[in-house]
């Protein structure tokens, strides 16, 4: 049996800090197509679906043309936003430390996000990540979350088996991904998800921080290893 693992990042809310950011991109978006900004709360619950189905649901009422017009001013808002000199999405403390240890015990590292491939390349710019990733999926790569097609092409992609694999999310679309493609499932709670909604949709283990959540990934090695993989 191979000793290959595979782990499945999320980024948005789990590797970067982007919660400031995309709410206020999401609150211009609003006001530039005319309709009632949301607020915080309602915009965490939608991060990681697909950018239509994220606006639809912000904003029921709004029509088809509405709702395009929408998804083409977030759009437009996040170009702008991220030529300002002072556009910053920080890393976690411990994202750096946890990605690096993984590299250097051995593990396929894939990533699973809501981002556009310019969003994705926007991050790269800002941070040097991008030679971790063995494969890369996106929004722009097929069905988004909660659909498990990412998760599905990125275990594809590297030939890795669902007992050999883990999703890292903190929303409680990374989870449903996670689990409809049947992976273990882990939810971190500094993001966008709170620890409860994560536990609801089904996280095998919810962490609060980078440690917990390092040692966790590295015990599920030598557990998967000895074919002892958990519920």
């Amino acid at each position: 049996m191979t000793d290959l693992r595979l782990a499945i990042w999320d980024v948005d809310g789990t590797l970067v800090d982007s919660r400031e950011t995309i709410h206020n991109v999401m609150v211009e978006a609003f006001r530039q197509s005319g309709l009632v900004p949301p607020e915080y709360d309602d915009t965490r619950r939608i991060v990681g679906l697909s950018l239509h189905e994220a606006c639809a649901q912000l904003a029921p009422g709004a029509s088809v043309d509405e709702i395009e017009r929408l998804v083409t001013d977030y759009r437009n808002t996040w170009v702008r936003a991220r030529a300002r000199p002072d556009f910053k999405q920080p890393l976690y403390d411990g994202a750096l430390e946890t990605l690096e240890a993984l590299r250097d015990e051995g593990w396929l590292i894939a990533m699973a996000t809501g981002k556009t491939r310019a969003g994705i390349a926007s991050l790269f710019k800002l941070h040097q990540l991008e030679h971790f990733f063995d494969t890369i999926w996106c929004a722009d790569d097929g069905p988004g979350k909660p659909h498990p097609h990412m998760v599905l092409q990125a275990m594809d992609a590297l030939g890795m088996e669902p007992d050999a694999s883990l999703m890292i999310g903190d929303a409680i679309h990374d989870i449903a991904m996670g689990r409809a493609a049947g992976v273990r499932s882990l939810g971190v709670s500094w993001g966008f998800g709170a620890a409860h909604e994560l536990e609801e949709a089904g996280a095998h283990e919810v962490h609060h921080e980078f440690r917990t959540l390092r040692e966790s990934v590295m015990n599920f090695r030598s557990v998967a290893a000895g074919g002892q993989q958990g519920a």
